[in-house]
Order: C-alpha cells, then structure tokens, then sequence
C-alpha cells in the first residue's frame, strides 16, 4: 500500500485555486489580447492575474484571507502600528517609480518599474511568512525570482552581498521624519541567498497588484526568513563585498541580525519563538524550523555554525 506522506510545505488540494477560476482567468487575458506582450500602465493589474502558479512552491495549510493580510502589517515608514493600511494607501505613489541598480556591476542600471517587470519572467508562487513577533500568513505572491534579476544586473565576481533599500522620501513616508530610526530601511542578503530558488521579488498579491501596506511596487519575499528581512517598496539595489548593516541591527543589535533564519528553538530575547499565530485564527501552532523550507534552505547554512544565524 503506497502511503503519501505530505511535505511540511505542500498545499492541500482542497485549498487550491480552483483549475476552472484559473483557466478562465487566462482565457480572459487572452481575449483582450494582453496574455505574452509586454506591460503598460493600464495592462499591469491583468499580468498580475494572469501569472501562471510555479506548484513547486506550496503550503500545508489555507491560504490568509485577503482582508486579513492586506490590512495587517508592519511598515514603519507609515507609523509603528498595524492599522497603516489606509495612510499607506493614500500616501503612496508608486508611479512613476525608478529603481537604481549600481555598485559592483559592470554597468550601473535605472530602469521604471513597468521596464523592469516586462523583462522578467512572471509568475506565482505560494508562501508562508512569518513574523519575527509569532504571527504568520499565506499568500500568493506574483512576482519573479530575485536571480532573473541579478542575471540582468551582471554582478562582478567579487560581489559577495546584494544590498537593498526602500525609497527615502519624507514626504511620502511620514515615518522617515522620526530621526531616531536609521532611514532608509536597508536589508541584504548574500549572494548565495540572493539566488537561491526561493528568493523572490513580489509585485502582485492574491492576483492583483501589490497593495501599498505590503510594499507595492517591489518587495522582497524570503519565507525562511523573519519578516523583517523583507524589505518593502524597493527602489535601489547594491551589489557590494562588503556586509552591510541593516536596518534592525542598528536599532537592536541584541535582537535583531543579519541572518534572521526562522527557528523555534532560538528565542527572541523578549519572546518565545516556538509557536505562532496565524492570522484570523485563536489558536498557536508550531513553527517549523526555516518556516517550513528546511529541505530548500539549509545547504546554504551548513558551513556557517559560528554565525547567529537564526536571530
């Protein structure tokens, strides 16, 4: 009797998006010629939807209710509670929107957003995020994998980190008035975790473009990792031999690193981190060591022991 035993990162069936809604999707792209020719303004909420799922990418569990995970978030260029949805849906302007590309590269690059999303490939995936403050989410990310854009960038070989940066500007940004925080948010990721399969750049949430609270235009989704390494609305990337200090670690050095590697196991100096609580549910689960994708993950890990890597 062959007996099926599901990963601890695999979506069960019944929480799919149903291959009916999915093909009508497409159809409707079809029929009003956008599906495969490149963006423009008005055609880019339809490429979002019309991004075909990568089932190599799945969950155990239901997708976050929309509502939930779009209302529900941690953007402290808007303020430092959760509600900020709402000022970050006023106050954001996304368009026009560059993104600067330089440092150990061949050629520095400054291309639009729209420029940049029609040259990669675009796609779905399925991922659990994970807050370093036990709360987590599922969500269907569009977007494209971080490599396809590293590939179009043409590091140098002595690059070893890649460093990135929302945008600073005030008077968007009513958070990057407070002094006291190192704007602008900065995040980084080695080279090697930069190209890793699952290192992804969203652009899309629930087939829709992003919205502004989950940082619209271009945010960084590495679901091994907490939260806060996710840097949201992108606007400069930095090819460097150089680690960088981010944002966290400047603020809490004690609490928060540079490797921010999900483990129940290592708790977070003020909080367990054992479990976590889903989003519209009452109940605390167990939290996965890399949130789940250790079998993905965790070669990339293997000669790095003396480093704190799950703070």
């Amino acid at each position: 009797m062959l007996i099926k035993r599901r990963r601890g990162w695999e979506l069960p069936e019944s929480s799919a998006t149903p291959e009916s809604v999915y093909l009508n999707r497409r159809a409707v792209l079809a029929g009003m010629g956008i599906a495969g020719i490149g963006l423009s303004l008005p055609s880019l909420a339809l490429a979002q939807a019309g991004a075909a799922r990568n089932d190599r990418y799945k969950l155990d569990r239901p997708i976050t209710p929309e509502k939930l995970s779009t209302t529900y978030n941690n953007f402290y260029e808007f303020g430092d509670s959760k509600n900020i949805w709402s000022t970050a849906k006023d106050r954001l302007k996304t368009r026009p929107w560059t993104i600067k590309i330089e440092g150990m590269v061949d050629k520095p690059i400054e291309i639009g957003i729209d420029d940049l999303i029609a040259k990669m490939p675009m796609e779905e995936r399925l991922y659990r995020h994970r807050c370093v403050e036990a709360w987590s989410m599922n969500v269907p990310y569009t977007g494209f994998a971080l490599s396809a854009l590293i590939d179009m960038a043409k590091p140098q070989s002595g690059a070893k980190y890649l460093i990135m940066q929302t945008l600073a500007d005030p008077r968007m940004f009513p958070g990057q008035r407070e002094f006291y925080y190192p704007w602008p948010y900065t995040e980084g990721l080695t080279m090697a975790e930069a190209r890793h399969e699952l290192s992804f750049i969203a652009t899309g949430l629930y087939g829709k473009p992003l919205p502004a609270a989950n940082g619209a235009p271009l945010r960084l989704a590495t679901p091994w990792k907490y939260g806060f390494k996710h840097v949201k609305s992108i606007s400069r990337l930095e090819f460097s031999d150089k680690r960088p200090q981010t944002f966290w670690e400047k603020l809490g050095p004690d609490e928060y690193g540079f490797w921010a590697n999900v483990n129940p196991q290592v708790a977070h100096p003020r909080w367990s981190q054992a479990t976590e609580k889903p989003l519209g549910s009452d109940e605390r689960i167990p939290t996965q060591l890399y949130n789940g994708y250790a079998e993905f993950v965790a070669p990339l890990y293997a000669d790095l022991k003396n480093e704190k890597l799950f703070m």
